[in-house]
């Protein structure tokens, strides 16, 4: 097969539909996971053409992304690209954060990442290599108020990053993550109040593109010689 293979977890809407159709347009044929949304999932696939499709699995459970695993195994035979991309926020201050809010963002943001990224290495590893992206954050660097549990998993997120790039180098796997400014779309749209304080904070005075994080992530996966790195493309300092 020609054609390279990325898979995009969480591309139904937001970063990673717009991450999906530009990979689409740089000639990759995508496969688009999604949990609830099977429409809007549907339609990227319609609109990235091709062999294009998309499968449902909760990227936090391991039976899930172990039948996701295979049927991309047995369907496309390789995958040269993965975008961990898949996230969720359930905003608390820490005192009344509670442990069921907690789980449910580490489980999506830090252990699907895991998951996804432990089971669908071996498959790279068989055909040659290939590279990993992980969307990490801002708060995982800076950390944010109101926000320990999602800060936390992109935190995590940074670790997993490195420690993969580690393990998996001598397999040809390239493991970076990618941290977007503050984007106006999807989760980040919801707050009119965080989105003026990412404007106020930046140097530009502007909001963050997710056209231009997909852009970037469409060059990355080119590269040969990058890995280990994490990439921010924001304009607020740190």
């Amino acid at each position: 097969m020609n054609t390279k293979i990325a898979l995009i977890t969480g591309a139904s809407r937001g970063l990673g539909r717009t991450i999906a159709l530009t990979l689409a347009r740089h000639g990759f044929t995508i496969i688009v996971n999604y949990l609830s949304a099977q429409d809007k999932a549907e339609e990227v696939a319609r609109t990235a053409g091709g062999s294009s499709c998309t499968i449902r699995a909760d990227v936090g459970d391991s039976e899930q992304v172990t039948a996701l695993a295979a049927e991309i195994e047995d369907r496309f035979g390789q995958l040269d690209v993965l975008v961990n991309n898949a996230g969720i926020t359930a905003d608390n201050i820490l005192l009344r954060q509670t442990e069921e809010e907690w789980d449910r963002v580490i489980k999506t943001n830090l252990t699907g990442c895991f998951l996804i990224t432990r089971s669908l290495s071996p498959l790279m590893i068989k055909t040659g290599g290939g590279h990993i992206i992980n969307i990490a954050s801002h708060s995982g660097i800076k950390g944010k108020a109101g926000q320990p549990a999602y800060s936390a998993s992109k935190a995590g997120i940074i670790g997993l990053t490195l420690s993969s790039a580690e393990e998996l180098a001598e397999y040809s796997i390239r493991v970076n993550a990618v941290m977007p400014g503050y984007l106006p779309t999807d989760m980040g749209s919801l707050s009119e109040r965080a989105m003026n304080e990412a404007r106020a904070k930046s140097l530009l005075k502007c909001l963050s593109s997710d056209q231009e994080t997909a852009d970037f992530i469409a060059y990355l996966v080119t590269t040969a010689h990058i890995t280990g790195q994490v990439f921010s493309l924001d304009s607020r300092l740190f």
